[in-house]
């Protein structure tokens, strides 16, 4: 029997190994009893919604997902187009349905494809709904019907589901801000599902977009439709001959971002969330906590404590985010590989409109992205973060984690550590506010290397000694 294991968004898994037809009827039926088990009024509407990206049989195995839930006794909306993840979870919000299914494995090899399942509040499931769909696994007979039938009896209904998502980001954006300037934007949609959608956003405005890698394909030239600096090399190189303002890049499924400026620098995921979070609350006015996790950075610590903010931090995953954003009074919530959630929207994160608030930044503060980044950098100084991924034995884990709690690093290249945190993984601050992380990877046999100190040279220093100090307690 394949195993079947959600992981920090979903499950994952190779197409034709362990991501076949039969296992996603086998996850599908558990996410129908799921809902058929839950007996509270959200749940009994059963109206729940299916999308796809542009990954190999996508569209397939959402036709084979819709099925099984229309056997179960839901009303099923099947997008009729590969569509993004956050316009999933904006329509599940928006139209006030049960939940949904998107077929994505977001970032990961064209190898791979997957199944996230996100709520009636258009957001990521949380671990308590995860656990409950597992336990439900191969517990009941896979009911199933034709899609042609599904379509007869209207148990299965196609929509065009991404419009909402589209007419509701150029509500929330600035788009009289938008409208006076001219700036020149280069987008990499990665092959994935971002396709041109940005140009339908900057409707009206005289922002030009150009695209590269907008056309569907499913091998995605052989590079990981993740936005990180080693699949972004085009992008950089073309940003920075076309003279383009502005580069950015979103990933498989559309839900995170990558911003380039004008001079071809990547900003990390964590520099974004900051410009990003300074824009709300300067420009925009807008009030409200932050969240980042266990990874987050020290910049964003520091604009919270100048201006009085809330700060809480989470696990890495956002499905931890998402559900502090449905409880608490959130302004934005963000992870480091560029997933950004904001207030009045969804618990969710989106690329486009990521994308679009950066243009407004620009809009409102009149100035290079280059020079705002250097302007905030005067201000709270600077910051580099990296974060390095190493393959680790499976059967050392155990080990690492014991030597971790009896034999924890007590100073790193001088600086004491005056801080321990080991709610997910362990991390090191030290005395001078610079720190690393170790955490091992729940989906893949992987140590993950955080660090962040004032240097590139420091921050790649402190990935090194954590790397050596790992492997020597593994011994």
């Amino acid at each position: 029997m394949a195993k079947i294991k959600f992981g920090t968004d979903g499950w994952r898994a190779i197409i034709g190994e362990d991501f076949t037809f039969e296992n996603v009827r086998i996850v599908t039926q558990a996410i129908a009893d799921f809902i058929n088990s839950q007996k509270s009024s959200i749940y009994g509407k059963k109206k729940v919604l299916v999308g796809y990206d542009t990954r190999f049989l996508s569209d397939k195995f959402a036709e084979a997902i819709a099925c099984v839930l229309a056997a179960n006794g839901m009303k099923v909306i099947l997008s009729d187009n590969a569509c993004s993840t956050p316009a999933v979870s904006f329509y599940i919000k928006n139209n006030k349905l049960t939940g949904g299914v998107m077929v994505t494995a977001s970032h990961n090899p064209a190898a791979y494809n997957g199944i996230k399942y996100k709520g009636f509040f258009g957001g990521s499931a949380g671990t308590d709904i995860i656990e409950k769909i597992e336990k439900k696994l191969h517990k009941n007979p896979v009911k199933t019907m034709g899609i042609e039938e599904a379509r007869e009896k209207k148990k299965v209904v196609c929509k065009d589901i991404t419009k909402e998502q589209i007419d509701f980001i150029r509500k929330y954006a600035d788009m009289k801000a938008l409208k006076k300037k001219r700036f020149k934007v280069l987008v990499d949609s990665m092959n994935g599902v971002g396709g041109t959608y940005l140009r339908d956003m900057l409707k009206g405005t005289n922002i030009r977009v150009d695209f590269i890698n907008a056309e569907r394909n499913p091998g995605f030239r052989g590079i990981a439709p993740e936005p990180k600096l080693q699949n972004l090399k085009e992008l950089i190189k073309r940003v920075k001959s076309g003279k383009y303002d502005l580069g950015v890049a979103t990933d498989g499924d559309a839900d995170r971002v990558a911003i380039v400026d004008e001079k071809g620098n990547l900003l990390s995921g964590h520099k974004l969330m900051a410009l990003l979070l300074l824009h709300l609350h300067e420009n925009r006015g807008m009030r409200g906590g932050v969240v980042q996790t266990i990874c987050g950075t020290v910049l964003i610590n520091k604009i919270c404590e100048k201006y009085g903010i809330k700060m809480h931090e989470t696990p890495v995953g956002f499905k931890y985010i998402c559900e502090l954003m449905t409880k608490e009074d959130i302004l934005i919530g963000g992870e480091e590989t560029g997933g950004i959630g904001f207030k009045d929207y969804i618990p969710e994160r989106d690329s486009f409109l990521s994308a679009m608030l950066v243009m407004e930044l620009m809009a409102n503060w009149k100035e290079s992205l280059s020079e705002v980044v250097d302007d905030v950098d005067k201000e709270y100084g600077k910051f580099v973060y990296a974060r390095n991924d190493c393959v680790f034995p499976e059967e050392k884990r155990k080990k690492l984690l014991a030597g971790m709690k009896k034999d924890p690093l007590k100073s790193i290249l001088n600086k004491k550590v005056v801080d321990i945190k080991d709610y997910d993984g362990t991390k090191f601050i030290c005395e001078d506010g610079s720190w690393m992380l170790l955490r091992l990877s729940g989906t893949e046999p992987k140590l993950r290397i955080y660090s962040e100190t004032n240097s590139k040279k420091k921050t790649e220093k402190y990935a090194l000694i954590g790397k050596k100090y790992a492997f020597r307690l593994m011994k």
